[in-house]
């Protein structure tokens, strides 16, 4: 927790609480669901809560706006996102059931009033969002298949509506498709070597 606080000093501390309970509410669920590798858990806060929270570094989501959480798995970036916007509806999607119906229970824990879940393919889904974030699901051009009719129309914000991709690595292939798109280098935010090469992509829906 010493990182968020060194990064994220001004959170209140209803928000400081709910994430210092993170740690230990995925410490117990995922003796029984694999939602955080076992490998990446002794570093819980840097590569996965801090890595999430990269997005409001580099973005502010206006209250009421709808974001959905692509392939969640764990939770993640939603459940973190959520709590640093507690006024932004978050909808946590993804299509295995024995997670989802665990992150419930984390949500439930943490009492995040804005944050539901929905287990179907992403795909398949009929709703309408402001924005998309995601981690790592797949590479971006079959993501952006995916998604690419389910933003509102109406955009209510500065920038368009669209997506944030938490990815690593060199992007140029993933990208080739996408000449609009806005890379943000983490480690423009954060000092640690973890996010030399980590970024959020921001790709507009047009």
């Amino acid at each position: 927790m010493e990182l968020i606080k060194k990064y994220f000093p001004n959170l209140l501390d209803q928000q400081f609480y709910k994430l210092s309970d993170l740690k230990n509410l995925y410490a117990y669920w995922n003796t029984y669901v694999n939602l955080v590798s076992r490998k990446t858990f002794f570093d819980f806060y840097q590569q996965h809560v801090l890595f999430c929270l990269g997005i409001a570094k580099v973005f502010s989501f206006y209250p009421g706006s709808c974001v959905m959480d692509l392939g969640t798995g764990g939770g993640f970036p939603g459940i973190p996102l959520s709590i640093i916007f507690p006024n932004t509806k978050f909808i946590l999607v993804d299509s295995i059931r024995k997670k989802i119906k665990i992150i419930e229970k984390i949500i439930y824990n943490l009492h995040l009033e804005n944050v539901c879940t929905i287990c179907i393919r992403a795909e398949k889904l009929e709703n309408k969002f402001d924005f998309v974030v995601t981690r790592a699901v797949n590479k971006i051009n079959i993501i952006h298949n995916w998604i690419k009719d389910k933003f509102k129309h109406k955009s209510n914000y500065k920038i368009k509506n669209g997506a944030l991709y938490l990815k690593g690595g060199n992007l140029y292939d993933e990208l080739k498709e996408f000449p609009h798109a806005i890379e943000y280098p983490l480690n423009h935010y954060f000092e640690e070597p973890f996010f030399i090469t980590k970024k959020v992509v921001w790709i507009s829906n047009i």
